[in-house]
């Protein structure tokens, strides 16, 4: 009876439109009809039925023969990320933090091959990265990336790593597969992670996870520096125990 309603309850075309949305979401630049219907295993009919839909509902653009999402949907996302409740509460944690090092200090969940950012506490000190709620950066050279990365079952991390596409951002990033293995593994055995200047020259960051009750990695917060304020001990030494303790504290909010 269970899995009869849950059947009728559950409505394909609408599951079928997400996996499209998400499918543009990893193509920035865009993609055909042709390629779309490849990718989500759908009929050229169907996949232009989702497209043009999205299109006109405004949650896509189209140039020619290339389609694109649109600003709309990250407007979508900014007011669910904006109002969300454990950000609401971890605001004021991060804020001490930021105050504490007068240094930067965000947090950020893990979607597809990207960080995306959640709440963002900017520093006294202008960085050249210009970031905000709603930024999007490669999970593999960032610190709350490697954490987030982490989190993940090993065959879920083994997937990733096969599919991203790493690029050397810096002369300092890790672009060797079993490399990059071996700085993940060694983030989740420290229980943080920390990035010297393979996402930008100059820019340092520190990552702990932050974990639900059940202990699933969720979301993970940083303090990111210049590379001429900490050096990399330093960063271990005086910033991991500010993190460590707005990580307990805002994992609080999972047991209240």
């Amino acid at each position: 009876m269970g899995e009869e309603a849950a059947s009728r309850d559950h409505v394909g075309s609408l599951e079928r439109g997400l996996a499209v949305m998400e499918i543009l979401a990893r193509h920035p630049s865009g993609m055909t009809l042709t390629e779309m219907a490849q990718q989500a295993g759908l009929t050229r009919a169907g996949a232009r039925r989702f497209l043009l839909t999205l299109v006109a509902s405004g949650y896509a653009t189209q140039d020619g023969r290339v389609f694109s999402l649109s600003p709309r949907l990250l407007a979508v996302a900014r007011t669910w990320l904006g109002g969300g409740s454990l950000w609401s509460f971890a605001a004021p944690i991060m804020r001490a933090v930021a105050a504490q090092l007068n240094e930067a200090c965000s947090a950020a969940i893990l979607s597809g091959q990207d960080v995306v950012y959640v709440a963002r506490i900017p520093g006294r000190r202008i960085l050249s990265v210009s970031l905000d709620v709603g930024t999007r950066l490669p999970a593999y050279c960032t610190s709350m990336g490697r954490m987030l990365l982490a989190g993940l079952a090993p065959e879920e991390l083994d997937e990733f790593l096969h599919q991203a596409t790493i690029e050397r951002r810096t002369p300092k990033t890790i672009t060797d597969i079993g490399l990059l293995a071996g700085a993940i593994g060694k983030a989740k055995a420290n229980g943080f992670a920390i990035v010297d200047e393979e996402l930008e020259l100059g820019l340092r960051s520190i990552a702990v996870p932050i974990r639900d009750r059940a202990g699933k990695t969720v979301a993970a917060i940083n303090v990111s520096t210049q590379s001429a304020r900490f050096t990399v001990a330093e960063m271990e030494r005086e910033i991991l125990p500010a993190l460590l303790g707005a990580r307990q504290r805002i994992e609080d909010f999972f047991v209240v």
